[in-house]
């Protein structure tokens, strides 16, 4: 496990809607050459953090450092540009389109003013295999015909074919069966030793403690604990996702209720 500075790190994120208030003082991070589980109860506040870190949602106050600086973040286009991709559940693939036309969706190759189909086919199928990816019959396979498996699997491919250092994945396993999740899971970890940093946001604990290396456990939008998966029990990761503390780990006097 790495002992190197984050890739990402929040610290002091804030963020209201109106009156309510989602986030409350956040700190986070996100290691390279590690999977970071981030766990909590729906209303938890998981998705509008991720939103934060993606530029979707501004966030009121607190520090957004990557790679050691801190940055400014204003809009997706500004985390893509940092190498953040987030591969959201919904996945965002298009089903009239082939694989490698989803792969570069909006962001095509092209030679003159033609698109440069040999490229983008030659650039998918290094990055498909480059994540020992063998399921998938042909590049040129519509999205409607692949099954969940292969459908997350190009979402996860196309968000690393950019270059990207963080790769986020909001429940990549919620809709798979137990075969198919397996080889996701497999892939999640090949993200991780391949050198990105990995957000993996599950309610699975069984997925969580499979790749994990530490877990960040978020209670009615705070941050209960970030801990080493080596550390910590099963329970005490459910304890702090409905409590906000599990014994001595946790939130504090009374910041949990």
């Amino acid at each position: 496990m790495s002992s190197q500075a984050p890739v990402l790190e929040l610290r002091g994120i804030d963020k209201s809607f109106g009156p309510v208030q989602v986030l409350h003082n956040v700190a986070f991070s996100a290691y390279a050459g590690e999977v970071t589980a981030l766990v909590g109860d729906n209303g938890a506040g998981k998705s509008t953090l991720v939103k934060c870190i993606g530029g979707i949602h501004p966030y009121d106050s607190g520090e957004y450092y990557f790679e050691g600086n801190r940055v400014q973040v204003n809009s997706p286009r500004d985390a893509a540009a940092l190498g953040v991709e987030i591969v959201y559940q919904d996945l965002a693939l298009c089903d009239n389109l082939d694989i490698v036309q989803n792969m570069f969706l909006g962001r095509e190759r092209k030679s003159g003013l033609v698109l440069d189909e040999a490229t983008m086919e030659e650039m998918a199928a290094k990055t498909l295999a480059g994540l020992s990816v063998r399921t998938v019959k042909s590049l040129r396979q519509h999205v409607s015909s692949l099954s969940g498996g292969q459908r997350q699997t190009v979402a996860i491919a196309k968000a690393v074919l950019w270059n990207s250092k963080v790769v986020i994945l909001d429940e990549p396993t919620a809709a798979l069966g137990v075969a198919q999740t397996a080889q996701v899971l497999e892939l999640v970890r090949q993200l991780a030793d391949k050198g990105l940093a990995v957000v993996l946001i599950s309610h699975n604990m069984n997925d969580v403690f499979a790749v994990s290396d530490r877990i960040a456990a978020l209670y009615l939008g705070r941050m209960a604990a970030q801990v080493k998966a080596s550390e910590v029990t099963h329970s005490q990761v459910v304890e702090l996702i409905t409590s906000g503390r599990s014994g001595e780990l946790g939130l504090k006097n009374g910041a949990a209720t």
